[in-house]
């Protein structure tokens, strides 16, 4: 009995898969759809077979696209398209420009003839469906940085320290002829609004040492730092040691140069009313003018920040670039470790009124004079890991415009994907021109 009852169960199951299989037999045969698209490999284009194509089921006509372009260069005129249907097609053909081609399966074509529509009708001819055909490449060289000039000047001044820093969402000109400092304001670096006279600094202010942490600004001199909110009115503290400069903002602290209880140069955070000393104590020559900071998160997921080039107290060019870092994982120093790269690594030239940007995984330097006081011209160097070795940009794909000219001292920012430079001065004039730089593929 129970052998019995087990044949008769396994009947009903072969009779349900039977039923099922028949069943989506009579289906496929009504339907017309495409399952998958993409073109069949060609070595001299290795991007055509790495396209990936979305397909967009519609009411009426579908549409067949890649999301992602292909890489500029990629050639689509003479390409083998595949394609997987739900169920084999009476007939599919694609309508180009000027032709009708019934696909094979062994077509090369041409899909710069746009626009393309795909028509598949199913195998018992009573339902077709139309697709649009969209395949994109890149018409501008991924690798290629555009620049264009914003502001050919704001300043009216020849002779002058000028800066330009960002305080909420307005890029900020900071400028001082030693007589009077001014400040001015601009949302996106074309057009700019004079502020007024910025009050309470001392006389003597280097503006190019005024930091900013994106609201409040500060100033070092003496054995005072001086603080402002409105950009305009500065309010001053007095601290308990001598503060050479401010140096930079970064993670979450205003950092300055001091010197400590054994007269030895240390670094110290300070939220404007107090200095804390961080037990980061750098050698004798260390920039206290003129030098570049950048700040970013290390490939390690470590908060980096870098000091670049400068001049010593001694008055000599440096060719150090002093690596500052903060991990959790790091013991003493509440977490923070000072490294000077030159110590192992000298071809860094010596370089004083440079700037330099993070941007793409990459340090980009700009400007500045060499140890040598020869200017830099257009070259952008850039360093790849993280500031340890440093080579020339490629001019054919990043090179500042001709109406640039050779300077130091300048500003460079990033903000929204885009390089911004502001001003500068050369041998005989200050600039307060503006660019904007960006890379085609930078948010592509």
């Amino acid at each position: 009995m129970k052998r019995f009852l087990y044949i008769l169960s396994l009947l009903a199951v072969v009779l349900a898969s039977c039923k099922t299989r028949t069943n989506t037999s009579t289906v496929d045969r009504s339907v017309a759809q495409l399952k998958s698209f993409y073109f069949a490999k060609n070595d001299s284009m290795p991007g055509l077979a790495k396209a990936v194509f979305t397909i967009e089921e519609r009411n009426d006509t579908g549409l067949v696209w890649n999301k992602d372009s292909m890489l500029y260069g990629t050639s689509i005129k003479r390409v083998v398209p595949r394609f997987i249907f739900a169920a084999t097609p009476s007939a599919a053909y694609l309508t180009m420009a000027d032709s009708i081609v019934q696909l094979t399966g062994y077509d090369t074509l041409d899909f710069t003839k746009t626009p393309i529509y795909l028509t598949i009708r199913s195998a018992d001819k009573s339902n077709t469906k139309i697709y649009r055909m969209n395949v994109t490449v890149h018409h501008a060289d991924p690798d290629l940085y555009t620049w264009t000039e914003l502001s050919s000047g704001v300043l009216g001044y020849s002779d002058c320290d000028q800066r330009v820093v960002e305080v909420g969402d307005d890029f900020i000109m900071l400028m001082s002829t030693g007589y009077s400092m001014r400040a001015y304001r601009s949302a996106d670096g074309t057009m700019w609004s004079d502020l007024g006279a910025m009050n309470g600094l001392p006389k003597g202010t280097r503006v190019r040492q005024i930091i900013s942490d994106g609201s409040k600004l500060y100033y070092a001199q003496d054995s005072s730092v001086y603080t402002s909110t409105d950009i305009i009115n500065w309010t001053e503290t007095k601290m308990n040691r001598p503060v050479h400069t401010m140096l930079l903002y970064w993670n979450k602290q205003a950092w300055a140069l001091v010197t400590n209880d054994d007269n030895m140069y240390e670094l110290a955070y300070t939220d404007g009313q107090e200095l804390t000393l961080s037990g980061l104590v750098p050698g004798s020559e260390f920039p206290i003018s003129d030098f570049a900071t950048v700040c970013f998160l290390s490939s390690s997921l470590r908060e980096r920040a870098m000091i670049l080039g400068g001049f010593a107290e001694n008055g000599r060019a440096l060719n150090c670039r002093w690596n500052l870092e903060y991990s959790t994982h790091i013991k003493e120093n509440n977490g923070y470790r000072l490294q000077d790269y030159s110590q192992d690594r000298q071809d860094f030239k010596g370089f004083t009124g440079i700037s330099v940007v993070y941007y793409n995984n990459s340090l980009l330097l700009f400007g500045g004079v060499d140890d040598k006081a020869k200017y830099l011209g257009r070259d952008i160097f850039v360093s790849t890991n993280e500031g340890i070795t440093w080579t020339k940009a490629d001019s054919t794909k990043n090179r500042l415009p001709e109406s640039y000219q050779a300077r130091q001292k300048l500003s460079a920012i990033v903000r929204d994907n885009n390089i911004y430079i502001f001003g500068g001065e050369d041998s005989e004039q200050t600039y307060s021109d503006a660019y904007k730089g960006r890379l085609n593929s930078i948010d592509w």
